[in-house]
């Protein structure tokens, strides 16, 4: 048998299937759009697709994120916390601190010897650094968020924003843009801004991360121009899984088949 992890995020809508051994069959990443019911309903049938299997093949169904307990037939809904744990664990074993940052909210995560949840910290009152954020940036500044990964390496003139506001800074880079400033010099700047506010999340959980292994997960992870700031203002190496956005998925099929 088979069995299904969904996280429903405000962006995203993501699903892994995983075989009785653990390993992953399929995943699928759709957008969650104005109606999660029908994301959770595509997400699910493309997985099963993807791997060539019917819903009878499915023995349970775990759901996390903010709209979990929208997922019909589903065994359990679990905590972000606890579903992005259990999946870094299974991707990058040895993780002690996880910087998780979706598309509205992020959160750092502290693991003890075993490999649990020790203690964690989360912003989910403002989307200022996510991936909301950064597509309000993308919007101001005319580029394709997809673009934005790099461009920061192309900066010759370190800028500061004043305000992490999504709605004040996208007036701030307008007003940037309007006195000349560089797009590659407005985004390292909103790079070490994003970094700035994920530092004192990380901080709360991990004062000192001296000999600690850190992760990210989360579909900012793409973004390696965030990663690199990141890496820099925490002074240490940042591991990134393969498909980072899909963790707390995989970690809610995992919780499937470990409660089944």
């Amino acid at each position: 048998m088979h069995y299904l992890g969904i996280d429903i995020g405000s962006l995203s809508c993501d699903a892994v299937l995983i075989d009785g051994e653990g390993n992953v069959a399929a995943s699928t990443v759709v957008p969650t759009g104005a109606r999660n019911t029908e994301a959770i309903e595509r997400a699910t049938r493309e997985t099963l697709q993807k791997a060539g299997l019917s819903p009878d093949d499915v023995a349970a169904t775990v759901s996390t994120g903010y709209g979990r307990d929208r997922v019909p037939d589903r065994k359990a809904a679990v905590t972000e916390i606890s579903c992005h744990g259990r999946g870094i664990q299974a991707l990058l074993p040895g993780t002690q601190v996880l910087v998780d940052i979706g598309g509205q909210d992020s959160k750092a995560i502290r693991f003890d010897a075993s490999g649990k949840v020790a203690d964690f910290a989360m912003n989910d009152k403002c989307a200022a650094g996510t991936g909301r954020f950064l597509e309000a940036m993308a919007r101001a500044l005319q580029v394709d968020i997809t673009k934005m990964s790099d461009l920061d390496l192309d900066s010759r003139s370190e800028l500061t924003l004043s305000s992490m506001c999504t709605v004040f800074a996208e007036s701030e880079v307008v007003s940037l843009i309007a006195d000349g400033a560089a797009v590659p010099d407005i985004v390292r700047g909103l790079n070490k801004a994003i970094a700035t506010r994920i530092r004192a999340l990380v901080k709360r959980v991990a004062p000192d991360l001296s000999g600690l292994t850190v992760s990210m997960s989360g579909g900012v992870s793409y973004n390696r121009g965030v990663v690199r700031a990141l890496e820099a203002i925490l002074d240490t190496r940042i591991s990134v899984p393969p498909l980072p956005d899909t963790v707390g998925a995989l970690g809610a099929a995992l919780i499937a088949r470990e409660r089944s």
